[in-house]
């Protein structure tokens, strides 16, 4: 039989006060895409591996497709298709040899193969790229070869974990499509995520929190609680200002910027009464529909961090200067004959948030590059605070912070030998360098991993450590390259208010983002496409120019996919 089931299965790793799987009942069926959702830590990922006959449960009997994994390993690899958050492809092979080592390593029949190997191309749309080293594809198009290498053998059970991390939402959409036509066709799938607007277009929820599981069932019904608590308030002339007022008022579970406005959840639907009159509304307050990520955020206790204790040590800086802090200038970047950055120019404003978009491959992370100093200009001109990098990047680099996609930090030093390492590159010493590395660990909270290595942290605690040694030296501008790319909604809201905190602070902040709802806490965006800055302007601004006459309340993710769309359109 197709399903999977848990009778009272929990796993306990030495060591740990908790158990990483508390003891749970569950029945995920076939013909259905089960969302299995949670902070880090919830115990996602170790459910999945159990399943997947890699980790043996402590306790409890667990059943995938009628086979216990681990007493029946190689009959469920036969039936099981699993996709690690990073999964195995061969980035010096290209796409057909990758596809063609999966097909030998799952035992497919040779006569079988050139079949399949066409199925597989058409249901990823990759026969285009069939040639191309899977290093050198986009975000997206390597999650989906991921996908069809693990859907080689026909598996009747798959497991995902994390597919959507780091792809724009495009790619994403089209990785739904695909997981849907093949839950269609009868297969059990399992796919973990920490986007919640993937989470709600799942048939099924498991949501999972410290090992446990709080809630399974369908998103609308978790959702419906929330009827009558989801409110949009004005943000005035200080958004970011009024946003940390409304956190700290006791009738607020949660509240997040929503372009030039707060999107407030409330412990109870009476709180509005309280909290008009605290804030002097004078009726100017919006009730909306509720979404999921309302639900799931308030599920877990509400915003965990309403404060930034990291603002509170940053010095105020003035932006009174006319120099914008960011320029680009005809900035151009070419490889070859390929042009990845072309003539684009934009202006950002000290103390402003910038967030540069784009699907996979467009352009925006070689733009984001030039801009800090990391990749050469082409032609044209990158300069910040005035200056010219090309020319003088050494003057300037001192002044900027710079927290990357992927994990820089050195995995086998200790979280406080990091800290001490990267204080010491930025220049500090003896007092200053001693009291700058106690104030990181106590707005970020590493007093207890100090002794641990990066490599042994979940991702939010590694991203929270690489963005205190970014933050080291107190940098005028900083550089955050999908800083939550991963990470739990949770943490990505502890992020932000920091980011807010900053900016209050006069930090000029430029960033890059997949999450559409991280876009709104932007001042300002730039849509690069084809290497162009197709767009930019205000969050507000960018979905008022695709809004249809009989919508309201166009989500940015959508305005995202028009705007892409309406270019095509023009230039097709």
């Amino acid at each position: 039989m197709n399903r999977i089931e848990l009778t009272a299965v929990s796993k306990s790793f030495e060591g740990q006060d908790k158990p990483a799987v508390a003891p749970m009942s569950l029945t995920i069926e076939a013909g259905k895409v089960t969302g299995l959702v949670g902070p880090d830590g919830a115990g996602k990922t170790t459910l999945l591996r159990m399943m997947a006959g890699l980790l043996s449960p402590t306790s409890g009997t667990l059943e995938v497709a009628g086979l216990v994994p681990d007493q029946s390993l190689d009959q469920l690899h036969a039936q099981l298709g699993y996709m690690p958050q990073k999964f195995g492809l061969y980035e010096d092979l290209t796409v057909r040899e990758n596809l063609n080592l999966y097909a030998d390593l799952r035992g497919v029949e040779p006569s079988l193969w050139p079949e399949t190997y066409h199925q597989l191309l058409t249901f990823t749309d990759l026969h285009a790229f069939t040639h191309r080293p899977a290093g050198k594809l986009s975000g997206g198009m390597k999650q989906k070869l991921g996908l069809a290498c693990t859907l080689v053998g026909s598996p009747k059970v798959l497991l995902l974990d994390e597919p959507g991390v780091g792809v724009d939402p495009i790619s994403r959409r089209e990785l739904w499509r695909m997981v849907h036509e093949l839950a269609n066709d009868g297969m059990l799938i399992l796919w973990s995520t920490s986007y919640l607007d993937e989470a709600e277009q799942c048939d099924q929820l498991v949501l999972m929190n410290e090992g446990e599981v709080l809630y399974q069932g369908v998103p609308d019904m978790m959702t419906a609680h929330m009827e009558g608590r989801c409110w949009l308030l004005p943000g005035g002339a200080h958004p970011r200002h009024y946003l940390t007022q409304i956190l700290q008022h006791p009738s607020v579970s949660d509240a997040v910027l929503q372009g030039r406005q707060v999107r407030a959840i409330l412990h109870d639907a009476s709180d509005i009464e309280n909290l008009s009159k605290a804030l002097s509304l004078n009726g100017n307050e919006k009730s909306v529909e509720p979404r999921f990520e309302d639900a799931f955020i308030d599920r877990l206790g509400g915003a965990s961090v309403r404060h930034s204790a990291l603002a509170e040590i940053l010095p105020q800086r003035s932006n009174h200067e006319s120099t914008p802090a960011i320029e680009a200038i005809e900035l151009t970047r070419t490889f070859g004959d390929f042009t990845a950055t072309d003539h684009v120019n934009f202006k950002v404003k000290r103390g402003e948030i910038f967030g540069l978009l784009g699907p996979n491959g467009a352009g925006k992370s070689t733009t984001f590059r030039m801009m800090c100093g990391l990749l050469p200009v082409s032609s044209g001109q990158a300069n910040v605070l005035g200056i010219n990098l090309k020319a003088r990047s050494g003057k300037v680099r001192r002044r900027l912070g710079y927290m990357a996609q992927k994990f820089s930090l050195y995995g086998h030093l200790s979280v406080l030998q990091n800290l001490r390492f990267f204080s010491g590159t930025y220049g500090l010493k003896g007092k200053e360098r001693r009291q700058r590395i106690e104030e990181m660990i106590h707005a970020f909270q590493l007093e207890p991993l100090l002794a641990q290595t990066p490599e042994s942290l979940p991702l939010g605690f590694k991203q929270r450590l690489a963005l205190a040694c970014a933050l080291m030296h107190q940098p005028e501008i900083l550089f955050l390259d999908e800083p939550t790319s991963g990470v739990d909604p949770l943490t990505r809201r502890e992020f932000w208010v920091h980011i807010n905190g900053m900016v209050e602070k006069g930090v000029t902040v430029m960033v890059t983002t997949h999450f559409m709802d991280e876009a709104e806490f932007c001042d300002r965006i730039g849509l690069v496409y084809h290497g162009k800055l197709i767009a930019l302007d205000t969050p507000d601004q960018l979905k008022q120019q695709v809004t249809k006459a009989s919508e309201s309340n166009l989500t940015m993710e959508e305005a995202f996919i028009r705007l892409i769309a309406k270019y095509d359109e023009v230039h097709s």
